[in-house]
C-alpha cells in the first residue's frame, strides 16, 4: 500500500486522476489485512488489493463529489453496495477518481481539474470514467470501478489501454450510485487484464434488495470461464462499424488484425451488417438527456448557477425536449434491441472497435458549432458504444494494439445479456495470445 501511495504522490500531480486519496485509512486497513495473513481467517479473493472508485459512487465517510461543486461537501454515511462487496472481498479503498461533472458531459472544464492520459499527457483519458482508467493504466491502484452509461467504462479503457467491462444491465447493483441515466447506468470494473476484470466482476455482482433492477439469479463463476479455449465460438464482425471510413485507418487495421487473431484461435468469423447501428447514438442521447433533467430537477431549481457552464446549458436545453420525442426514442430503442438480440441467433459475440479514433487531445471539443459537429455528436463515436448500452448487453474493451504514435486501440466484444462470462472468455483468450496488455505507459 505504501508503494501505491508513493506512486500516487509521484504520478498523480501529472495525471490528476484522483479527487481524494484515502491515505491514512488505506494504511490502517492494509495493516489489518497484513495481520489477517498470520491468522486462520478466510481471506477474500481481493485481499489487500488497493481499489479506486469513481467519485459518483458512495463511500462511507469519504467525500463523494460526482465531479461537481454542488456536492463538494457531500460525505455519505454508508457505502454503495458495490463498495461493500469489494470490502467484503478484502479490497482496500485507496481513493476516489476524477470525472466529468455528474458523468453527464465530456467538458473541458472540470471543477477538480482536467485529468490526463498516461500514454500522452497532451491527451484526454476518455469520457466520464477517465480518472479510473488513468489511475489503473498508470498503476496508481490495483483495480478500479467506473460507471458506463453510453460508453464511459469502455471508452476510457480503450484510450488508456486497459480492460473495461460494461456488465449486463441488472447484474450489478446501482444502490449508492449518483446516476446520470437510470435506464442505462451500470457500474463496471476497469483493470489491467481481463482476468482481473473477471475477478472484480465476481466480487461486485449479484442481486441486491436495495436495487429492484438487479436480477435475482445465481452469479456465475466468471473466473472459471477463463479457460483460454474459444474454439467453435461464433464471432460476428459488424461490417458497418469496422470496414467504414468512420474509423481511423490505424484503428481499423488493429481491429482487423485482432479479428484474424480470434480466427486463428479457432473461432468461426462471419460478417454481419446492422444498418440501424449508425443511428443509435441519436435516440440514445435523447433518452439520456431527458432522464438527466428528471434526475437533476431539484438541483436545477435551487442551484442552477453552481453547474459548470456546459452542463448547465445541456440541462436547460434538454428540459425543452418534447415528451413525444422521448417516447419516440423509447420506441426506437426497443426496435434496435430486438435487432441486436436477433444477431445473436447467428453468432455468440459481436466485434467492433470500442472507439473509431484514439484518445483526443486536450481540451476535448465541446458544444456544437457546425453540421459536422452535429453529425459527430449524434452519429460518430457514440454509435460504437451506445448500441450495447441500449440493448442491455455486456460489452468488453480490450487493448488490441497501438498506433505509430504509441496510443492504444480498443477492441470491443459484445455478448448476449447475462453472458458476461462468454465475453470475458473471448477477451481473455485474445489477451493471452497477444502481448498488448503487458505494455505500460511511459509516465
Amino acid at each position: 500500500m505504501e508503494a501505491y501511495l508513493d506512486r500516487i504522490d509521484e504520478i498523480n500531480p501529472k495525471l490528476n486522476a484522483y479527487i481524494t486519496v484515502c491515505r491514512d485509512e488505506a494504511i490502517a486497513q492494509a495493516k489489518e489485512s497484513e495481520q489477517a495473513l498470520f491468522k486462520d481467517n478466510d481471506l477474500g479473493p481481493l485481499h489487500g488489493v488497493p481499489v479506486a472508485i469513481k467519485d459518483q459512487i458512495w463511500t462511507k465517510g469519504v467525500l463523494t463529489t460526482a465531479g461537481s461543486n454542488i456536492l463538494r461537501d457531500f460525505v455519505p454515511d454508508q457505502d454503495a453496495t458495490v463498495v461493500s462487496k469489494l470490502r467484503g472481498a478484502g479490497a482496500i479503498l485507496v481513493g476516489k477518481t476524477n470525472m466529468t461533472e455528474f458523468a453527464i458531459t465530456t467538458n473541458s472544464h472540470f471543477p477538480y481539474g482536467m485529468n490526463l492520459n498516461p500514454w500522452d499527457l497532451s491527451r484526454y483519458p476518455g469520457s466520464s470514467s477517465g480518472g479510473s482508467a488513468a489511475a489503473t493504466a498508470a498503476s496508481l491502484c490495483g483495480i478500479s470501478l467506473g460507471e458506463d452509461t453510453g460508453g464511459s467504462v469502455r471508452g476510457p479503457a480503450a484510450s488508456c489501454g486497459i480492460a473495461g467491462l460494461r456488465p449486463s444491465y441488472g447484474l450489478v447493483s446501482r444502490y449508492g450510485l449518483i446516476g446520470a441515466c437510470w435506464s442505462k447506468d451500470i457500474i463496471g470494473p476497469m483493470t489491467r487484464t481481463v482476468a482481473d476484470c473477471a475477478l472484480t466482476l465476481q466480487a461486485i455482482s449479484g442481486y441486491d434488495p436495495k436495487d429492484r433492477y438487479t436480477h435475482d439469479r445465481d452469479v456465475p463463476a466468471f473466473t472459471d470461464e477463463l479457460s483460454g479455449n474459444i474454439k467453435g465460438l461464433r464471432v460476428g464482425v459488424i461490417t458497418n462499424r469496422v470496414y467504414t471510413d468512420d474509423v481511423a485507418p490505424e484503428v481499423r487495421d488493429a481491429v482487423v488484425k485482432a479479428i484474424e487473431d480470434l480466427k486463428s484461435l479457432g473461432t468461426s468469423v462471419s460478417e454481419i451488417s446492422l444498418p440501424m447501428i449508425t443511428q443509435t447514438a441519436a435516440f440514445s442521447l435523447v433518452g439520456e438527456q431527458v432522464e438527466a433533467v428528471a434526475g437533476h430537477r431539484q438541483y436545477m431549481k435551487d442551484r442552477l448557477s453552481d453547474y459548470q457552464h456546459e452542463l448547465r446549458l445541456t440541462l436547460l436545453v434538454s428540459s425543452l425536449i418534447p415528451g413525444q420525442i422521448y417516447y419516440k426514442s423509447l420506441q426506437l430503442r426497443d426496435v434496435w434491441r430486438t435487432q441486436m438480440l436477433e444477431a445473436f441467433n447467428r453468432v455468440d459475440v459481436l466485434v467492433l472497435p470500442t472507439s473509431p479514433t484514439v484518445a483526443a487531445t486536450v481540451p476535448p471539443a465541446t458544444g456544437l458549432s457546425s453540421k459536422a459537429d452535429m453529425k459527430e455528436n449524434f452519429f460518430g463515436r457514440r454509435s460504437f458504444t451506445h448500441p450495447a448500452s441500449l440493448a442491455g448487453c455486456p460489452a468488453l474493451s480490450v487493448n488490441c494494439g497501438f498506433t505509430v504514435e504509441g496510443l492504444p486501440v480498443g477492441l470491443q466484444l459484445v455478448g448476449r445479456p447475462f453472458e458476461d462470462g462468454v465475453v470475458l472468455r473471448v477477451g481473455h483468450a485474445y489477451e493471452q495470445a497477444t502481448d498488448w496488455h503487458k505494455r505500460r505507459p511511459p509516465v
